[in-house]
C-alpha cells in the first residue's frame, strides 16, 4: 500500500506542477529564480535522460517508453512483494521510481514528450533541465544503492 501512495504523491505532484508550468510559459522561455543558479524553463524532451533517444520518430519511441513503464511496473511490484516489511526506505525508494516513470509516462502519453523545467546552472552554464518525476527517479535508486550499500555492510559484520 506505501508503494501505491507514494506513487500516487509523485505523479500528482510532478503532473500539477507541470501543468502549472505549461499554463505559465512558452517553450524555451525561461525565468530566474536564484540568479546563476536555479531557473523555471519550459522545455520539451521527447527521449529519456539527457536527451538520449530523443532522434527516433514517435511510431517506436512511443511504444518503446510504454513497453519499459510496464516492464518497470511489473518488476517494481513483483520485488515490493518480497521484501520484508521492516525494509521501509526500500519500499519508499520503488515508489519514488514508479511514480517518477508513470508521472514520465503520463506526459508522452499526452504530449508526445516529457515537460521538464527545473534548470539548474553554474555561472549561468546550463545543465539539463528536468522535472520532479526525474528528481524521483533518481532519490529512489539513491535511496536503493544506500539500502544495498548498508546490507552489505551489515552482512560484512555479521
Amino acid at each position: 500500500m506505501m508503494l501505491v501512495g507514494i506513487s500516487f504523491l509523485v505523479v500528482a505532484l510532478d503532473q500539477f506542477t507541470k501543468f502549472l508550468i505549461l499554463h505559465s510559459l512558452q517553450v524555451n522561455e525561461s525565468v530566474p529564480l536564484l540568479s546563476n543558479v536555479l531557473y523555471l524553463t519550459y522545455d520539451q524532451n521527447s527521449g529519456v535522460g539527457f536527451g538520449l533517444l530523443s532522434n527516433l520518430g514517435s511510431v517506436i519511441r512511443i511504444p518503446f517508453f510504454i513497453t519499459v513503464t510496464l516492464a518497470s511496473t511489473f518488476f517494481i511490484y513483483t520485488y515490493q512483494r518480497l521484501i520484508p516489511h521492516e525494509k521501509q526506505m526500500t519500499r519508499i525508494a520503488l515508489g519514488l521510481i514508479w511514480g517518477g516513470a508513470l508521472g514520465n509516462l503520463t506526459d508522452r502519453l499526452l504530449y508526445g514528450q516529457v515537460v521538464d523545467f527545473i534548470d539548474v546552472r553554474y555561472n549561468d552554464y546550463p545543465w539539463y533541465v528536468f522535472n520532479v518525476a526525474d528528481v524521483c527517479v533518481t532519490a529512489g535508486v539513491l535511496f536503493l544503492l544506500f539500502e544495498f550499500i548498508s546490507w552489505n555492510r551489515k552482512k560484512a559484520e555479521a
